[in-house]
């Protein structure tokens, strides 16, 4: 297909890494020389200097015959002024990045009437995954697929885990609630286990179950935690904002630090009628820490701007015995050294909205017939799990998933027919109307046949 992508920041690059290595034309657009230069040096893409809202610009990147524009720069205002420009010149498909949340649901009701195909918002994204990492304690990752009946859960192997020491055939004779680990991280190796694969302590499990029996099967291998209530929140960004206001709307106690006094004071008027207390002062400090009862807090979001500084005041949060410690990672260069840190639970914006894109752009470049639904990457990106919508005629159906040839490091574990979730065993068909969840270490699925040797 081919792309454009106006706005080349943190999400532009992370999504045109991807888009580059899966075969599509890319043109970029941006008003930074030196940017657009440094990426066609560094990526096989071509690039135009300029104001992506311009027409002029837009026709000289191509528009008129792009299956895909992507407006990412830091203006909300422009983006949507992009993908109106663009539909007008003749592109088919618009995704804008909209952040503010003084008007990001009023652009989502617009979105037909502006020509938008996508709105995507990685803050608000974002303060999602963390709400569903606070309401589930325990686990360290979740991700959802079928309109949420189905959730692909990261969990530690930590002490007293009763996974540990356990085969997954032994698991599934004694387990009463069923679930299919379908990928292990072991320090820097990824498995996709069989059914010998034996659990050890420390190792971060990947797996997927039906939502409403994961409690049960969290409680089973003695991984229940108390719930949350009291929550410290550093960094009074858009996410902290989408974070504090997400979260008081379920009786959370919050607790958010703004080290801007101006800032701070406005957000404790827009926050002045829910159960969240606002405070002016440095994060980092720990002192105010300590004063604002860091230690009475049963979970730790680190939201500032500088990783490094999430990094350190998470490590702080870890040493007072939080209970859960959450923190805001931008750059991948940092992701190797957050296990030896004893860093657990991580969120990384640009990574979140990527996912969201990268699974649209394959429904779109999809010519076969199992359209992508949904797209998660795990592991550094090593491992990828995909929803498809099996919904036209192919070999695959019908057949015994232990008689189809499937590629090595690829495992079918999930089948959704007919809103009913079925985890499956070697028995299991798959039939033409199912969504179902590949988890592979492959990459570049873009069809449910792209699992068969």
């Amino acid at each position: 297909m081919k792309i454009i992508i106006i706005g080349v920041g943190t999400i532009g690059k992370t999504i045109l890494k991807t888009l580059t290595d899966e075969g599509h034309t890319i043109t970029v657009i941006d008003e930074d020389k030196d940017k657009v230069e440094a990426l066609i040096n560094s990526y096989d893409v071509f690039g135009v200097v300029g104001n992506g809202a311009r027409m002029d610009i837009q026709k000289e990147a191509g528009m008129k015959d792009a299956d895909l524009v992507m407006a990412m720069t830091g203006s909300d205002e422009l983006n949507v002024f992009a993908c109106l420009v663009a539909k007008t010149i003749g592109a088919k498909n618009t995704i804008a990045r909209v952040r503010n949340p003084e008007y990001s649901h009023q652009i989502l009701d617009m979105k037909n009437e502006l020509g938008i195909s996508m709105i995507v918002n990685p803050e608000k994204d974002t303060a999602t995954e963390i709400y569903h990492l606070i309401n589930l304690p325990s686990i360290a990752k979740v991700e959802r697929f079928a309109k949420g009946r189905v959730l692909l859960v990261e969990i530690v192997a930590e002490k007293g885990c009763k996974l540990i020491g356990e085969t997954l055939i032994s698991l599934g004779k004694k387990l009463s609630t069923k679930v299919l680990v379908c990928a292990v991280q072991r320090e820097d190796s990824v498995i996709i286990p069989s059914g010998n694969f034996l659990i050890q302590e420390g190792d971060r499990i990947h797996f997927t179950a039906n939502a409403s029996t994961l409690r049960d099967f969290l409680a089973e291998i003695n991984l229940v935690k108390s719930p949350l209530k009291n929550i410290m929140i550093i960094g009074g960004t858009k996410v902290g904002f989408y974070l504090a206001e997400e979260l008081a709307q379920k009786k959370y106690h919050i607790k958010l630090i703004e080290s801007d006094k101006a800032h701070a004071e406005e957000l404790a008027e827009e926050l002045s009628r829910s159960r969240v207390t606002v405070v002016h002062g440095n994060g980092a400090q720990h002192s105010l820490l300590l004063e604002q009862g860091l230690e009475a807090m049963d979970a730790f979001v680190a939201l500032t701007d500088t990783d490094e500084e999430n990094m350190v005041i998470s490590m702080f949060a870890n040493k007072m015995k939080v209970k859960k410690t959450i923190t805001q990672i931008k750059s991948d260069d940092l992701y190797g050294m957050l296990r030896e840190l004893s860093i657990q639970n991580t969120v990384s914006p640009k990574d979140i909205v990527a996912n969201r894109i990268i699974s649209y752009v394959r429904a779109l470049a999809n010519k076969r017939g199992s359209n992508v639904l949904t797209l998660s990457r795990m592991v550094e990106g090593q491992v990828e799990a995909l929803e498809f919508s099996a919904k036209n005629p192919s070999r695959i159906y019908n057949v015994a998933l232990k008689d189809l040839q499937i590629k090595k490091n690829c495992l079918v574990a999930c089948i959704i027919r007919h809103h009913e979730v079925l985890i499956p065993n070697g028995s299991s068909c798959i039939e033409q109307g199912d969504n179902v969840i590949v988890v592979t270490t492959h990459k570049n699925f873009d069809d449910l046949e792209d699992i068969l040797e």
